[in-house]
């Protein structure tokens, strides 16, 4: 590959990638450098060094991450109209979400920024906004029409979001963890084809009307 094609992103998704199969930790220059098929002293004409590299990484995901949307308007004004109610549009909601995640580049993203929040602030960060936005989303969700919920304290109401929100994210962590053994098992898919396997259906499920069932007896 041509120097010339190498940029800081195509760097970045294959530290990522490099970080999925081996770790963050112990992921080095040369393993970045042979996964783009390179010279190692290629990847200093862009980071000055693997630790540069790593915090331009979790910056990357701080911003993919950040627009990834859990409440869609449509849902929000159906919810809202009464067309349908909050614990329906909890179940569609969460099969979106998981299956966002459970594609490339977001599900390799994931995984480093959900692994290294216990070693970085900057990870921690990362997955600490992404709980505020998910259960903001869902204070909108709750409150959306006349119930339980709307008559709560604004304090109360983010108890009871944060609560369902909690729930959402232990369910993805684990379907996360489930499809990365099913990777792992399963190494002839490689990039690109990697995510044509099935999605577990029985864990989204799963979490859907977990989800629901906790809304319903809220609200």
């Amino acid at each position: 590959m041509s120097k010339k094609n190498i940029s800081q992103e195509k760097i970045i998704q294959a530290f990522l990638s490099s970080a999925f199969d081996r770790s963050a930790g112990a992921t080095s220059l040369q393993d970045v450098a042979a996964n783009l098929e390179i010279k190692k002293a290629s990847l200093y004409n862009h980071f000055e060094s693997r630790d540069a590299m790593y915090d331009a990484s979790l910056s990357f995901c701080e911003k993919e991450i950040g627009q990834v949307e859990f409440l869609s308007q449509k849902i929000l004004d159906s919810v809202t109209t009464g067309k349908t109610s909050a614990p329906a549009a909890i179940k569609k909601l969460i099969a979106r979400y998981f299956a966002l995640f459970d594609s490339e580049p977001l599900f390799k993203m994931y995984v480093f920024v959900h692994t290294e929040q216990y070693f970085n602030p900057a990870a921690l960060k990362i997955v600490q906004q992404q709980i505020e936005t998910i259960t903001e989303d869902i204070k909108k969700l709750i409150t959306a029409t006349d119930n339980k919920a709307s008559q709560k304290s604004d304090k109360e109401q983010k108890e009871i979001a944060a609560s369902i929100t909690s729930l959402i994210l232990q369910q993805l962590d684990a379907y996360i963890a489930v499809r990365k053994e099913t990777i792992r098992q399963n190494p002839e898919t490689g990039n690109g084809s990697l995510f044509e396997l099935p999605s577990d259906n029985n864990i989204i499920n799963r979490a859907a009307r977990m989800a629901e069932a906790l809304i319903a007896s809220l609200i």
